[in-house]
């Protein structure tokens, strides 16, 4: 097989949760455990830093990572989704996954992965804690998937685990309480090792503190500390550049230090590449791509509009299934002007489903580009566009960055 083969043997081949949903989410280690010792890692040995939560994991991610490159070290990321390239989802030091790495991995294990069943989940991670290991990384940040207790990721022992924060998402999967969705998330805490939680919360700190007291963790919240690097004009990235500040301080490492931590803050756009968070895509009229896709992303977007002056404001949204449409468009501004489409994955909402949740007839066109194109050229240089609910509609609409 060529790469795009190979691509397309992984994309359509594996069960894939962006595209079919709770079907293809298979809890459990086992198999992963099998694998990691298949490939013969020893990644007991290897600094990883395991960052999971609801909301802002992308981000802290990316913040971490250009700290952690400004500190003169060597850093992998395993993070998802991906945008417009999967390999986006393995880099190391902002580069992405070499084409023909993926491919002579996949042609070296084909076998196993097939015995095995892998999910589209389990190969990538398995692959990226393969390539940090050959690429000799100093430190590897590892995103959990979903939830994090029987999430593939929690095989690792890390030097530090972070958990950004809960609201409601997955919860035909993790729960339908924000307890319960605690719950999974802090099963990522592990034994004697420190946990960062980003935000308190009232219904969930004391799930934290139990299992972090449990499991003889330390437990820092770093909303409770004061930082002065905050430096976004978005405030819920403000929110994880502190969280990200409380890892570096408990890293214990001193190269990674306030400058390094300055520096790594200013150049998050050339170390770490970060989108889809409140990514302005054209000025005039300001064009911005959010993946805001659940509660708590929705309040966060509404209260970043509340900060801007605009004429009229456009919203293109795409959802997946199971989403509730109609709680998630009332954090909207009044007389917003609101566009749905579906994009190009069987489980993204159609036009039916999403006049079913909504209730009430809505705008709509089933190609999200047109949409955007036809929305553009009747926008004043003075309103606003916003472009929300599903990460995927990037690629239909921008093609490529």
């Amino acid at each position: 097989m060529n790469y795009k083969q190979t691509e397309n043997w992984i994309l359509n081949r594996l069960p894939f949760y962006q595209s079919q949903g709770s079907k293809a989410y298979k809890p459990g280690l086992d198999k992963i455990k099998y694998f990691v010792d298949h490939l013969n890692l020893n990644i007991q040995d290897e600094k990883l830093i395991h960052i999971g939560g609801t909301n802002g994991k992308g981000s802290t991610c990316a913040y971490l990572s250009s700290i952690i490159q400004e500190s003169g070290y060597n850093v992998g990321t395993f993070t998802s989704p991906h945008f417009f390239d999967y390999r986006e989802r393995i880099k190391v030091n902002n580069n992405k996954i070499e084409k023909g790495f993926i491919k002579e991995f996949i042609m070296s294990n084909r076998e196993i992965i097939e015995k095995l069943q892998l999910t589209f989940f389990e190969l990538t991670f398995g692959m990226s804690l393969y390539y940090f290991i050959e690429k000799n990384v100093d430190y590897a940040i590892i995103e959990v998937g979903l939830g994090g207790r029987l999430d593939a990721t929690n095989i690792i022992n890390p030097i530090l685990s972070v958990i950004t924060n809960i609201s409601y998402d997955h919860t035909e999967i993790l729960g339908n309480t924000l307890e319960k969705i605690a719950f999974e998330k802090a099963g990522i805490i592990k034994k004697n090792t420190k946990v960062i939680i980003g935000e308190r919360d009232r219904e969930t700190e004391s799930i934290f503190i139990d299992i972090a007291n449990k499991n003889f963790s330390e437990i820092i919240f770093a909303s409770d500390y004061k930082s002065k690097f905050e430096n976004s004009d978005i405030e819920y990235l403000n929110k994880n550049i502190k969280t990200v500040v409380q890892i570096c301080r408990n890293l214990n490492d001193k190269k990674i230090n306030d400058t390094s931590i300055e520096k790594g803050i200013l150049k998050i756009d050339l170390n770490s590449d970060l989108y889809g968070r409140w990514t302005v895509i054209n000025e005039r009229p300001k064009t911005v791509f959010d993946s805001a896709h659940n509660d708590s992303g929705f309040v966060h977007l509404s209260k970043q509009l509340s900060s801007l002056e605009y004429d009229k404001v456009f919203f293109i949204l795409s959802f997946v299934k199971g989403k509730n449409i109609k709680k998630l468009v009332s954090y909207l501004p009044d007389k917003s002007l609101i566009y749905f489409t579906s994009s190009n994955m069987s489980r993204s909402m159609n036009q039916f489903e999403i006049e079913e949740s909504v209730g009430e007839n809505i705008n709509f066109d089933k190609n999200p580009n047109r949409i955007y194109r036809n929305i553009f050229s009747q926008a004043s240089a003075d309103d606003l566009i916003i472009i929300a609910g599903s990460n995927y509609i990037a690629k239909e609409i921008f093609h490529e960055k």
